[in-house]
């Protein structure tokens, strides 16, 4: 990964993907509110030069952008705030083109304009984050194109390290061992699923694509990721079908529990529980994962607008960079 410069001050990141359907299906599927919110997160789409893009990521986490160009169903650009305090505007331009075979090439190249580095690395946090969300995006293709989609987002706080987290999380939902394209089932005393992996990553930034069959078909993201000193654990869940809001509206409050009972927010000495690796080992029931994860989060933003504040020549490091990373992988 890396940020191409030119010589005008433009710096620009890229990723692309190769995914099945025709231009139209394609641009449905990126361009319009129900599309995106198939396979990303709750979106609105005002589809016309001067329209917005608005992505809902979580509580106090929406992000705006106004349509520069709107060309069906090739390239739709639009431009809005900065990702970190003191972020230069940031264009985001998606491009749709046919290849032979029924697919087509999807593009997205997000840039800014600075003449300094000192954004570079928020870029690359923001181009490091697509390629797993394009895995959601094929699968949905793939599998689920054009069908209704209702979903839901949990999340919690663990302490870190990363590889730990991770491998206690995965445990605790019985994936440990389970190899790509191998059937599933969760354990005992977690909510229903069963399926297949689809994908599979270990390391640094791991992530599981999960494709579900029970208890309603459904593609189901969850990852780990480092920040504010702990580990962000968000699990996605995309429920496909005429039974979609049933089974969304059925689940949504089983996983939100599970995950206030077993993933532990901030944990450490006096957090109410004996801990192994960030997933409780015996709950005592406090204030749950959620709730904790959404005040750490804007704990992390409060700390950010504070330091810019404080230090007008402010980079993208630390804090800010983290939470942009969250907001995209």
């Amino acid at each position: 990964m890396s940020v191409h410069k030119d010589a005008s001050g433009r710096r620009s990141v890229q990723v692309e993907v190769e995914v099945p359907g025709t231009p139209e299906q394609v641009w449905q599927a990126i361009a319009s509110g129900p599309g995106i919110s198939s396979w990303f997160v709750p979106s609105e789409v005002d589809g016309r030069v001067g329209g917005s893009i608005v992505h809902h990521f979580g509580p106090g986490m929406d992000s705006s952008k106004t349509i520069t160009n709107w060309d069906p169903p090739h390239r739709v650009s639009a431009e809005g705030a900065g990702i970190g305090p003191g972020m230069p505007p940031m264009a985001t331009e998606w491009t749709v083109e046919a290849r032979a075979g029924g697919t087509c090439i999807v593009r997205v190249v997000h840039s800014l304009f600075a003449s300094t580095d000192d954004w570079d690395k928020q870029l690359e946090s923001v181009e490091s984050g697509w390629p797993a969300i394009f895995l959601v995006l094929h699968l949905y293709l793939s599998r689920f194109a054009g069908q209704e989609c209702s979903g839901f987002n949990v999340m919690g706080f663990t302490p870190g390290p990363v590889s730990r987290a991770w491998l206690a999380l995965t445990d605790a939902l019985g994936l440990t061992g389970v190899a790509v394209g191998n059937s599933w089932t969760s354990r005992a005393g977690v909510p229903r699923l069963a399926g297949r992996v689809e994908r599979l990553r270990d390391g640094e930034k791991p992530y599981a694509l999960l494709l579900v069959k029970e208890p309603a078909p459904a593609a189901v993201m969850l990852s780990a990721n480092s920040m504010g000193g702990q580990v962000y654990i968000p699990m996605m869940f995309y429920f496909y079908g005429g039974g979609a809001a049933t089974a969304a509206t059925r689940d949504e409050p089983l996983w939100r529990s599970w995950m206030n009972e077993h993933v532990a927010p901030g944990a450490g000495a006096g957090s109410g529980g004996e801990v192994d690796g960030g997933i409780r080992a015996s709950a005592k029931k406090r204030k749950g994962g959620y709730e904790r994860a959404v005040e750490a989060f804007e704990s992390i933003l409060r700390r950010a607008r504070h330091r810019r504040a404080r230090r007008p020549q402010f980079h993208a490091r630390g804090d800010v960079d983290e939470a942009s990373t969250m907001i995209v992988q």
